[in-house]
């Protein structure tokens, strides 16, 4: 292929490098030019540009990222059509993505301009996720070398094992003194935990903590996997949790793992099902080492000692940032404008008093917020609410909104979040939060967002700001950035998201109500004040 400045006059037939605009005239880069553009050129005062020429050596970018996603894709693998010189590999069940590393490494060797970006190695994906990408970065490519990466590629290469339904026997602990309210919370959470794994709960049994009420709780069980959630946290492989597998005639696998949170989990196998000694994080919904485990059992991949000491390079959970695939397009594309209201604080900063059921003009603060976003072009209205909040739900009644329990409220505003998109899995096409404490938010600021949302245009993060360039609230995400959003914990909301991905970010510039919250009394005190 050649590449570089031509005549205009020669150009026929040529790929334009770079996008050229004249004034009325606009032509994209990578266009095939014709007679009529050429004239359109000369016409405008062009008489040189830049462009790359095939060879018969040559293969098109379009073509050659064709044929290396036709040999990657099989019955659970998809592969869009090329644009650009890019096709997507996308997911065609729920499941664990596996890549034989490898080989993809040396496909990537073979010529620079023939890429292959993955997903990480038994990353868990949801259908219609992006898991890898194949870029050819120039507008042709060696014919020899595409040939060369096709003929690499096996039918392992890339594999999706889809989760397969699979039941479950909990098996929980409690010692003299614990509290019956976290055998029910930590039966939720890992009912929750597993659900997106296509794992139910068959079997939940309560137990004391000791090795002869857990052998006999084994024992009993019959589902496809054991889990057991202790009381007391597991010490050391002679442990009762550990101890009391053995004793019932299972193996312990692995006790320990290089996974932080999750270092205390415990494997194990009993007449060729798994045992899992769950670590005390998995009570908190928040991502932690036996999620890795859990995924790949469900998807009928084996796990021993040595996959588990593999996780380490990757396994610093605890300030793990968001990875962003904004390519990534869902199979079927859903049309729902989501608003959620995140009311799920405590209110500390307020002393005694609850701002979100603090009156104005007789209605409290969060049925105005809430009547605000309802009067909005949102299709469907979610609030959070902390469990226990009856007056706060009170306070909603007749309303037509769906609330959220937010069973991890203290974990912070994260927590909101990730309860909402739950809710808004799969459905939404966008998704706005609205902080319940803003009085001055109006149905406009809401719809500017929508309206300004454009993912043509790449504008996929609408936040608005004001005349002197502070960023305020509500800000809409497009639903592409839904798992990182599932992913988000502590008090920080999303803004690590924010952050990774500015060039997806479209700012609207708008009034200071933006930046108005009462959420001390010294706000509400000048609050009332300045508006009577």
């Amino acid at each position: 292929m050649k590449f570089g400045p031509i005549s205009t006059t020669d150009a026929r037939g040529a790929i334009l490098a770079h996008s050229l605009r004249a004034g009325d005239l606009h032509l994209k880069k990578g266009q095939v030019l014709d007679q009529t553009q050429i004239a359109a050129l000369e016409q405008a005062g062009i008489f040189e540009i830049t462009a790359a020429i095939l060879s018969n050596a040559d293969i098109g970018e379009d073509i050659a990222a064709q044929k290396i996603g036709d040999a990657l894709q099989n019955a659970n693998i998809g592969c869009t059509m090329p644009v650009a010189g890019r096709v997507n590999l996308l997911a065609g069940h729920d499941g664990v993505v596996v890549f034989d590393v490898d080989q993809i490494n040396a496909m990537n060797n073979i010529d620079e301009s023939i890429t292959i970006a993955t997903l990480a190695n038994h990353s868990k994906v949801a259908k219609g996720s992006l898991i890898a990408t194949i870029k050819i970065i120039p507008y042709a490519v060696d014919k020899q070398h595409l040939n060369s990466i096709v003929h690499v590629i096996l039918d392992n290469t890339v594999q999706l094992f889809p989760f397969k339904p699979k039941s479950v026997d909990l098996i929980l602990t409690k010692t003299t003194g614990f509290k019956e309210s976290l055998l029910s919370k930590g039966e939720k959470i890992i009912a929750t935990r597993i659900a997106p794994l296509n794992m139910t709960i068959n079997q939940c049994e309560t137990v004391s903590h000791s090795e002869d009420a857990i052998k006999a709780a084994i024992k009993n069980c019959r589902s496809d996997v054991i889990l057991l959630l202790g009381a007391s946290a597991t010490s050391d492989r002679r442990d009762v949790i550990p101890a009391a597998i053995a004793r019932a005639g299972g193996q312990i696998l692995r006790y320990g793992m290089p996974v932080d949170p999750g270092n205390l989990l415990v494997l194990g196998q009993i007449v060729g099902r798994p045992v899992v000694g769950l670590p005390g994080c998995a009570r908190a919904p928040a991502l932690n080492g036996v999620d890795w485990v859990l995924e790949r059992l469900a998807a009928g991949i084996d796990v021993q000692s040595n996959d588990i000491a593999a996780m380490g390079v990757g396994g610093l959970l605890k300030e793990i940032p968001n990875r962003i695939q904004p390519r990534a397009k869902r199979a079927k594309e859903p049309t729902l404008n989501y608003g959620v209201m995140l009311a799920a604080g405590a209110s500390r900063r307020m002393g005694d008093q609850d701002k979100l059921l603090r009156k104005i003009d007789g209605v409290p603060l969060l049925r105005r917020s809430v009547e605000t976003m309802l009067a909005a072009n949102f299709d469907k209205c979610v609030v959070t609410l902390r469990t226990g909040a009856d007056a706060h739900r009170a306070a909603l009644s007749g309303l037509d909104v769906e609330i959220q329990e937010v069973v991890d409220a203290d974990q912070g505003m994260s927590a909101s979040i990730r309860a909402a998109m739950g809710c808004a899995n799969g459905k939404a096409k966008t998704i706005t939060f609205a902080l319940a404490d803003m009085p001055d938010i109006r149905v406009d600021h809401f719809n500017a967002l929508l309206s300004a949302h454009d993912p043509n245009q790449d504008r996929l993060i609408i936040c608005p700001k004001t005349s002197a360039g502070t960023r305020g609230h509500p800000v809409l995400f497009d639903a592409r950035f839904s798992e990182n959003l599932k992913d988000i914990s502590g008090d920080k909301g999303a803004r690590d998201v924010l952050r990774a991905v500015p060039e997806f970010i479209h700012e609207i510039e708008t009034d200071n109500a933006v930046t108005v919250d009462l959420d001390t009394p010294d706000a509400w005190k000048n609050w009332e004040s300045k508006n009577n």
